[in-house]
C-alpha cells in the first residue's frame, strides 16, 4: 500500500510542475507584453502551443521557459522579467532567469537571440522576432521558424517535438523542400522512419 501513495505523490508533483512552468510562462509573457517588449515564446512550450492547436493530448510538458527577444533589448528585458520577481544568472553562457532566489537554472526562462546562433558551428541562425504571431496569450514562433530550430538543433528532444508535430498532422510530406540541405534531409527522415 505505501508504495501506491508515493506513486500519487510523484504523480502530483509531476502536475504540479507542469503547472509552474505554465504559470513562469505567463507572468514573464505578461510582463514583456505589458512593457511593449517585442518577443516570442520558442522552444517546448511553442511546440506544446501549436501541437495543443490540433491535439490537447498530444501536448509533452516541459522544464522551463524558452524566449527569443533581440539583443538589443536585454537591458529592458531583464529589468522587466527582475519587475517580475525572476532573478537574473549567467548560466554555461546562457544568460537565464529564475524564478526567485531559490529557483533553479533548469527550470528558468532561457534568452536566446534573435538572427544569431545558438551555438558557433550550427548552420543556421535563430528566427527574426517578426516570424511570430499572436497565440491567445503570448507571442509564439512561427510553426515553419520553429521547425528550423528544432531542425538545426537536432538533439534528441528536438527529434520527439518534431515527431510530435508531425503525429498531429502539423508537418507532412511537403514540408522538406521547404528547407535547405541538411534540415530538408533530417526532416524526411523523421517522416521516412518516425520509430528511428
Amino acid at each position: 500500500m505505501a508504495e501506491a501513495g508515493i506513486g500519487l505523490v510523484g504523480w502530483e508533483r509531476a502536475l504540479m510542475a507542469a503547472e509552474k512552468v505554465k504559470e513562469r510562462l505567463r507572468r514573464a509573457t505578461r510582463a514583456l507584453d505589458a512593457a511593449g517588449i517585442p518577443y516570442a515564446v520558442v522552444g517546448g512550450n511553442a511546440v506544446a502551443e501549436w501541437v495543443a492547436r490540433l491535439d490537447e493530448d498530444a501536448v509533452r510538458n516541459t522544464r522551463d521557459v524558452d524566449l527569443l527577444i533581440r539583443r538589443p533589448d536585454f537591458s529592458s528585458v531583464k529589468a522587466c522579467l527582475e519587475a517580475a520577481g525572476f532573478v537574473y544568472h549567467e548560466f554555461l553562457d546562457i544568460d537565464v532567469f529564475v524564478d526567485g532566489p531559490q529557483g533553479k537554472p533548469s527550470g528558468g526562462i532561457h534568452l536566446l537571440y534573435a538572427g544569431e546562433k545558438v551555438r558557433r558551428d550550427d548552420d543556421f541562425a535563430l528566427p527574426q522576432i517578426d516570424e511570430s504571431e499572436r497565440a491567445v496569450e503570448f507571442q509564439v514562433v512561427r510553426l515553419e521558424a520553429l521547425l528550423l530550430m528544432k531542425l538545426t538543433s537536432y538533439r534528441l528532444k528536438d527529434k520527439v517535438h518534431i515527431l510530435d508535430m508531425i503525429g498531429v498532422g502539423l508537418i507532412d510530406a511537403t514540408w522538406p523542400a521547404r528547407f535547405p540541405v541538411p534540415l530538408g534531409d533530417r526532416l524526411q527522415q523523421l517522416l521516412d522512419d518516425p520509430d528511428g
